[in-house]
């Protein structure tokens, strides 16, 4: 049974002693949550204050984004190596906005997600449709193709370690949400196409839902058969917004 994982990310937000107050606010709150793995992406700057008010919490350390270059001359950069120094578990790559704000291809997400196996720092790897794909009709062939191409350096023995996280580009930060329906339907036909992918591996790859999780679509989403957790954008910004969706509860009684 795959275990549920819910990311905050926070983009461009928050200052260092802000990340540490919201950890601070966090934990208490999430402290007798059910079996959940629970993942906080803070900007680069915020990394380091928040491993340190993460630690012994068993809340995971994300960072937003990697350059898949170990070192060299690429200003600005965060190589691979320095996220795990910091004591990052996994990495955002692939966002929809890192796509189209700086032109990134499923090539460079896949160079960043086989970097990232390298140094064992686990790849959220995100894939979606924009509105006019969507209205197009062409959402499975464009989530095939960044599937394809972003997961190309990742080897059959480790996809476990992945996760993906589709992400309606439509529905982020829009208010707009896929109902659990369609959110079911692309998911499941991600997990087909992983499992087409990777085999049996294809099946223990969790995948998150990413469009607008708030906490009152959250328990019917997660109740989803192909949900296994929530990559959180603006809900992610209160520690009681955020707790509410870690502390979700499955429509039908599920735990």
């Amino acid at each position: 049974m795959r275990r549920p994982i819910l990311a905050a990310n926070w983009k461009m937000q928050k200052t260092r002693a802000e990340a540490a107050e919201f950890v601070e606010g966090l934990l208490p709150l999430i402290a007798g949550s059910r079996a959940v793995d629970v993942v906080i992406a803070p900007p680069f700057t915020a990394l380091d204050r928040v491993a340190e008010a993460l630690r012994g919490s068993g809340v995971a350390l994300a960072a937003q984004n990697v350059n898949p270059e170990e070192k060299g001359a690429f200003t600005g950069e965060v190589a691979p190596h320095m996220l795990a120094d910091l004591g990052c578990t996994y990495a955002i790559v692939g966002h929809s906005e890192r796509r189209a704000l700086y032109g990134e291809s499923d090539a460079f997400v896949a160079s960043k997600a086989g970097a990232l196996l390298a140094r064992d720092i686990h790849p959220i790897v995100c894939v979606g449709e924009s509105l006019e794909e969507r209205e197009a009709g062409n959402t499975l062939d464009v989530v095939a193709r960044q599937l394809s191409g972003s997961l190309a350096e990742v080897p059959t023995d480790r996809a476990a370690e992945i996760v993906v996280a589709y992400e309606p580009v439509w529905a982020i930060g829009t208010g707009a949400t896929a109902t659990p329906e369609i959110a079911q339907e692309v998911h499941g036909f991600v997990r087909g196409q992983l499992v087409e992918r990777f085999g049996t591996g294809g099946e223990q790859v969790r995948i998150q839902y990413g469009g607008s999780v708030k906490p009152d679509n959250v328990d019917s989403l997660m109740a989803q058969p192909d949900i296994d957790g929530a990559l959180v954008g603006g809900a992610s910004l209160q520690p009681a917004t955020f707790s509410r969706i870690v502390c979700f509860q499955p429509l039908g009684g599920a735990s």
